[in-house]
């Protein structure tokens, strides 16, 4: 693994109405394209409490570098006309991630004496 700073992905994705279900199971269903490349750290989807059939994805990569190969690959071509169908329209953002502050309750509990 490299020793720079995780590259992240953010998408917004707005689905069709009346085919989130579907879209949660298709993203369900393809997620190991993105997963099983081995520049991916992991990928997160998000469905949004305040805005109906919004869903925001993230995903972090080694690097930026291998990220845009697998973007580019006919695997990831493969994953977005599976989810094609379903949105109405999307957004994506990039950055470097620069920190990450681990919470209390992530933390172990130590063990009762």
């Amino acid at each position: 693994m490299s020793s720079t700073a995780p590259f992240r992905i953010m998408l917004t994705m707005r689905i069709h109405p009346g085919r989130e279900a579907e879209f949660e199971q298709t993203w369900l269903s393809i997620g190991d394209t993105v997963t099983s490349h081995p520049a991916n750290l992991g990928q997160w989807l998000v469905r949004s409490e305040d805005e109906q059939g919004t869903y925001f994805i993230v995903s972090d990569w080694v690097d930026e570098a291998q990220f845009r190969e697998f973007e580019l690959s006919e695997r990831h071509l493969h994953h977005r006309q599976m989810l094609h169908p379903l949105r109405a329209n999307g957004t994506m953002a990039t950055g470097a991630v620069l920190a990450h502050l681990t919470g209390a309750a992530a933390e172990p509990v130590p063990a009762a004496g």
